[in-house]
């Protein structure tokens, strides 16, 4: 088995070299990671700019070849299946903090699934809450590795991903979930440079209510969150209502 795998916290994170070094028990394994961390640049797409794609054995990836790239973790994902010959699983992270609920639409982490997802490939993103004192990337790539041998044996269907989460400490268990409204409630923060011009910061708090059966409400708890997520982002119970609105222009 071939494996592409990829992040957002860049290729010098932690997270990303836990998860490359475990997911050696599957298989053949090739990292392609940003350069720089890309936090919350979603699923963007460099088409303005060429890009860089670097042998980086400096990254301590060992025999894994490890390449950085200047752009976004969507970048990373297409550079590496054209580059380096198609995978058969995508995975993304391990993240340095959580991605749930609404995070999805930001997640960089999420972004690089999305991108394997949407090239046919099974893919499945990974992050790890980190509220507890200590960040147990060695915890959560043991985890990652179980899950993914089961997507390998299972399979996944077309356009869909799986998003993980990981909670702080030892887990105790899994369940699966669905997507919380946790998100981030925005604020601006405007300051001035030394010429007295404004410039400014987009800041905020997590929130998001913990109703049983999200994701939210599995990590809080301890255990690892699984929800399958689906790129057909259609409404599908309004269709014959907006059918109807459609109807009277």
């Amino acid at each position: 088995m071939r494996i592409l795998v990829s992040n957002d916290d860049g290729i010098f994170s932690p997270g990303i070299k836990a998860l490359g070094l475990a997911m050696r028990a599957l298989g053949e394994v090739y990292v392609v990671a940003p350069d720089v961390e890309q936090s919350a640049v979603g699923h963007g797409i460099t088409v303005r700019r060429p890009l860089r794609f670097k042998h980086t054995a400096s990254a301590g990836f060992g025999e894994v070849p490890a390449y950085r790239v200047d752009g976004t973790p969507a970048d990373c994902v297409v550079l590496g299946v054209h580059l380096l010959g198609r995978p058969d699983l995508v995975v993304s992270g391990i993240n340095i903090g959580v991605n749930l609920g609404l995070d999805l639409t930001h997640s960089g982490t999420v972004a690089a699934a999305l991108e394997g997802t949407s090239l046919g490939i099974p893919s499945i993103a990974f992050s790890l809450d980190t509220s507890g004192e200590e960040l147990n990337f060695a915890e959560a790539a043991a985890w990652a590795v179980r899950i993914a041998r089961l997507v390998m044996a299972k399979g996944l269907p077309k356009g869909v991903l799986l998003n993980v989460n990981f909670p702080a400490g030892v887990p105790k268990g899994v369940m699966v979930t669905r997507l919380s409204t946790h998100h981030w409630e925005d604020k601006v923060v405007e300051r001035l440079d030394p010429e007295g011009r404004p410039y400014y910061w987009i800041a905020g708090t997590p929130v998001g209510e913990e109703e049983e059966g999200t994701d939210l409400f599995a990590v809080r708890r301890g255990y690892i969150s699984i929800t399958p997520v689906s790129l057909d982002f259609t409404a599908g119970e309004l269709l014959v209502e907006v059918r109807r609105w459609v109807a009277e222009l």
